[in-house]
C-alpha cells in the first residue's frame, strides 16, 4: 500500500514542480534557482510524510478527495526546507548522497570576487521558497473548509514544534554531556523528528479525512512514539553503519556532538576512563575514525546498544497498542501496523 501512495507521491511532486515553473516562470526569473529547486525536491527519498498524511486521511475518509496528493506535499516541502537550513547550522556537506544546497551555491560562486554574500545565503532563501512551496500545496485539496482550517493549523503546529526543536537542542549542547537528562533527549526527539515525520502527517490527513478528536488524539501519539523508536534506531545507524548505506559522512553525528541517548546513557554508565574520553571527542573540533572506534567500543561495553534497542521495543509496542484501538478503515490500520515494524527493522 505504501509503495502505491509514494509512487502516487513522486508522480505528483514533478507534476508540482511544473506547475509552480509555469505560474511563476522561475526559470526565466533564475535558471539557477529553478534548478535547485527542481533537483533538490526531486532526490531520492523515502516520502515517509506524504505517505502518512495519505494514509491518515483515507483511513476515514469516504473517498479520495481532488487534490489530496499535491497537499501531502506540504510536509514533504516543509521538510525539504528545515533540511536546507538544516544542513546551514551544522555545516553539512552533503545530504541525500549528493552535495548540501548551501555547497552547491558556494561551488557555483567558485572565484567570484568581493562577494556581498555566500553560498549559506542563497541557501536560506531557497528554503524559504520551499516553505512557500509547501502552504501553496497544502491549499490544493478539495475539503470541508473547518477541516482544512484546523488542519492547517496542525501543519503550523508541526513547523513551530519542529523549529523549537532545533532550538533547543542547540542549546542543550551548552549544559554539557553530564547534566542532559533522558527527559531532553526525548524532548528534542519528539519536537525535532516525532511531531513533524510521524505525528502529525498522520494526525493532518486524519483531520481532512473527517477522524474524530479521539482518533486525532490516538494517531497523534502513535506517530510520538514511532518517531522516538525510528530516532532512536537512526542514532544506532549513524554511529554503526558505512559511509554508502547512510549517505553521509560516518562522523557526522560525532562531529556535530549530536545529543543522543546512546551517548547520553553510555556517558553515564561508563567509567571515568571512558566518561573523559566521550567528553573530550564531544568537544573535538575534528572527530577521526579512530575517534568513532573508542566511541564504538564504549557504547557496547557499558551496555548502551542493547538499552537502545529495548528502548525501540518499548517504543514500538506502545505505538502498536494505539493503532490497536483505533477506528481506522482496516486496510490502513493494518498497514500502519505493517509500516511501523518495516520502518522500525534494526540492522
Amino acid at each position: 500500500m505504501f509503495l502505491k501512495i509514494k509512487k502516487r507521491v513522486e508522480s505528483e511532486l514533478k507534476s508540482y514542480v511544473r506547475h509552480i515553473e509555469k505560474a511563476y516562470s522561475l526559470n526565466s526569473i533564475s535558471p539557477l534557482l529553478f534548478r535547485a529547486i527542481r533537483d533538490f525536491i526531486s532526490r531520492e527519498g523515502k516520502r515517509v510524510r506524504p505517505a502518512l498524511f495519505v494514509a491518515g486521511y483515507l483511513g476515514f475518509a469516504k473517498k479520495e478527495a481532488p487534490g489530496l496528493y499535491r497537499s501531502a506535499l506540504s510536509i514533504e516541502l516543509m521538510h525539504d526546507f528545515m533540511l536546507i537550513h538544516d544542513d546551514i547550522i551544522d555545516k553539512s556537506a552533503t545530504r541525500r548522497g549528493r552535495p548540501s544546497m548551501h555547497t552547491v551555491f558556494n561551488s557555483h560562486l567558485a572565484g567570484r570576487q568581493n562577494l556581498k554574500f555566500k553560498g549559506e545565503d542563497l541557501a536560506i532563501i531557497l528554503g524559504d521558497i520551499l516553505y512557500a512551496m509547501s502552504l501553496q500545496a497544502f491549499l490544493s485539496i478539495e475539503e470541508d473548509r473547518t477541516r482544512k482550517e484546523k488542519a492547517f493549523r496542525k501543519l503550523m503546529d508541526a513547523a513551530m514544534y519542529t523549529g523549537c526543536g532545533e532550538f533547543i537542542e542547540l542549546m542543550f549542547g551548552l549544559k554539557g554531556i553530564d547534566k542532559i537528562t533522558e527527559s531532553d533527549i526525548y524532548k528534542i526527539y519528539d519536537f525535532k523528528t516525532a511531531n513533524y515525520t510521524f505525528a502529525s502527517p498522520l494526525a493532518i490527513g486524519a483531520i481532512l479525512g473527517g477522524a474524530s478528536n479521539t482518533e486525532v488524539k490516538r494517531l497523534f501519539q502513535y506517530g510520538i512514539y514511532l518517531g522516538r523508536a525510528f530516532q532512536i534506531k537512526d542514532d544506532i545507524l549513524g554511529l554503526f553503519s558505512e559511509e554508502k548505506e547512510i549517505g553521509k559522512s560516518i562522523l557526522t553525528d560525532l562531529q556535530e556532538a549530536k545529543l543522543t541517548l546512546l551517548i547520553r546513557y553510555a556517558y553515564h554508565h561508563a567509567d571515568k576512563k571512558n566518561r573523559l574520553a566521550i567528553s573530550h571527542i564531544l568537544s573535538k573540533k575534528n572527530v577521526t575514525k579512530s575517534d568513532l572506534s573508542r566511541i564504538r567500543k564504549i557504547i557496547r561495553s557499558s551496555g548502551t546498544l542493547d538499552y537502545a534497542r529495548k528502548q525501540v521495543s518499548r517504543c514500538l509496542q506502545q505505538a502498536q497498542a494505539l493503532i490497536r484501538n483505533s477506528k481506522m478503515h482496516p486496510p490502513y490500520k493494518s498497514a500502519l501496523t505493517r509500516y511501523a515494524q518495516e520502518v522500525l527493522k534494526l540492522q
